[in-house]
């Protein structure tokens, strides 16, 4: 089989949401082509789409190294690492109680980078607003918040969540103001 084959059979497993028969379609297309940039990258956001950004991010790089005037390559890349930092924050998230007051600033820090990555990755701007709320930061995560708002309008529950920010910052200021 030729290259372009195995693409168009990946395609067809993209588009039945067989995202592992399309990884070794496009992986299968590699072996016979590994110079081919747009092979990599093809490959890289199926990867990423099976959420496996490890993968995803290797086959970007590589298709980076083999054509650095693509820039879209490049931005893919910061993508992928923003994600793959957001996704790591969360789970640091998960763990942390309130007492770890250092623990959640290393968080911000670490979403602050994938914003600096990816400045419209929404995601980021939702859970740094999360981690900022957590330090009693209410207005900062606020301010986030309408951020990440503005780059996804169309997100469920975020609106929500933007009146439990406004109620808790509320909540701090009358707990304050009782001391």
């Amino acid at each position: 089989m030729k290259t372009e084959d195995y693409v168009q059979q990946a395609y067809r497993c993209i588009l039945q949401n067989d995202f592992i028969g399309a990884i070794r379609l496009f992986e299968e297309a590699i072996t016979l082509n590994p110079l081919d940039a747009e092979l990599h990258y093809k490959c890289s956001i199926t990867y990423a789409r099976n959420n496996h950004l490890v993968k995803g991010i290797e086959h970007a790089e590589k298709a980076h190294q083999l054509d650095q005037g693509k820039v879209v390559y490049q931005l893919y890349i910061q993508h992928l690492n923003a994600k793959l930092i957001v996704q790591e924050s969360k789970k640091q998230m998960e763990q942390l109680n309130a007492a770890t007051v250092i623990d959640y600033y290393k968080v911000v820090s670490l979403l602050k980078k994938a914003i600096e990555l990816d400045p419209l990755y929404g995601d980021a701007y939702v859970w740094l607003a999360l981690a900022y709320s957590e330090l009693n930061e209410h207005a900062t995560a606020i301010s986030t918040l309408k951020e990440g708002l503005f780059l996804l309008p169309a997100e469920q529950g975020l609106d929500k969540l933007l009146e439990q920010l406004k109620k808790r910052f509320k909540e701090y200021i009358n707990d304050s103001f009782k001391r």
